[in-house]
């Protein structure tokens, strides 16, 4: 009698290449010698998200697009931010100069971070988790709120946690402030938000363990604590974007419909490459 072969079902999907190994969305970058103290990294967007979102890109509702569905926008008329900042995420490739610099923009993604460049606000830069150890595709993102440029863009009181939640707050359409001084790693948080006819859902959940409850390597940490307290208070919000609706082939117009439209910021736009080219 020939033995009995057990059945067998098909076989599991092949991981998406941005999810390969990682249980959480991301790698833990202490596990490879990296740090998340980078001014500090306290927001990351899991590689679990739309593979789509995390294209470093603005076209195809790629990742710019989607920080655009939430006000925020790249530099000032394509201006470089020339505080580089650099991260090593433990991917195996050491430390790394910034992607880019993100700035808030007040309503108008064309011109309104030229703005934010003069008048201080909500701002992040952010790495990919992408090298040849740990390569996750996740986005880092060291997000906090500053002064204006006349206070040499130092970081306001409270100014990381903070800007985190407004962050926060932003990309899952919150209609109250979030309470940052209640936060906890059980927080959650989520939301739709909408830019150029794409349309995201995001799914925020605080986790521990990544960063401490500190002042220790922290930027500004003099001004930035408030009331003997720390100057973070250890708690990362990591972000999973799905992608709810696409741009026709058909659409062109580029509309957020969670904010109002913003003035034009021409004049502003050309002070600040004034500006810049003096610094």
């Amino acid at each position: 009698m020939p033995a009995m072969i057990a059945a067998r079902g098909p076989p599991a999907p092949a991981l998406p290449p941005h999810r390969r190994s990682t249980n959480y969305g991301y790698y833990n970058p202490m596990d490879g010698g990296g740090s998340m103290l980078s001014k500090p990294i306290n927001v990351i967007i899991s590689a679990y998200s739309d593979s789509q979102v995390l294209q470093n890109t603005v076209t195809n509702g790629g990742l710019i697009n989607y920080f655009q569905s939430f006000g925020f926008s790249t530099e000032c008329l394509g201006q470089s931010d020339d505080s580089v900042q650099t991260a090593n995420l433990g991917d195996g490739s050491g430390y790394l100069n910034q992607t880019a610099v993100i700035r808030w923009d007040y309503g108008d993604a064309n011109f309104g971070t030229c703005q934010e460049s003069v008048e201080g606000g909500n701002h992040f830069r952010y790495w990919i988790q992408n090298g040849p150890s740990a390569d996750s595709g996740a986005i880092f993102m060291a997000t906090s709120y500053e002064m204006p440029i006349a206070e040499q863009h130092n970081i306001i009181v409270n100014g990381y946690d903070l800007g985190r939640d407004w962050l926060v707050g932003n990309a899952t359409f919150q209609s109250t402030i979030l309470p940052t001084a209640n936060m906890t790693n059980t927080s959650t948080y989520s939301g739709q938000t909408s830019f150029n006819s794409f349309t995201y859902s995001t799914t925020v959940t605080y986790v521990s363990g990544l960063l401490q409850n500190t002042s220790n390597g922290i930027n500004h940490y003099q001004t930035v604590a408030v009331n003997g307290q720390n100057a973070i208070d250890g708690l990362v919000a990591v972000l999973t974007v799905k992608m709810v609706q696409q741009a026709s082939s058909s659409s062109s117009a580029a509309e957020w419909t969670h904010r109002p439209k913003g003035l034009s910021w021409t004049l502003l736009a050309m002070a600040c490459v004034i500006l810049v080219s003096l610094l």
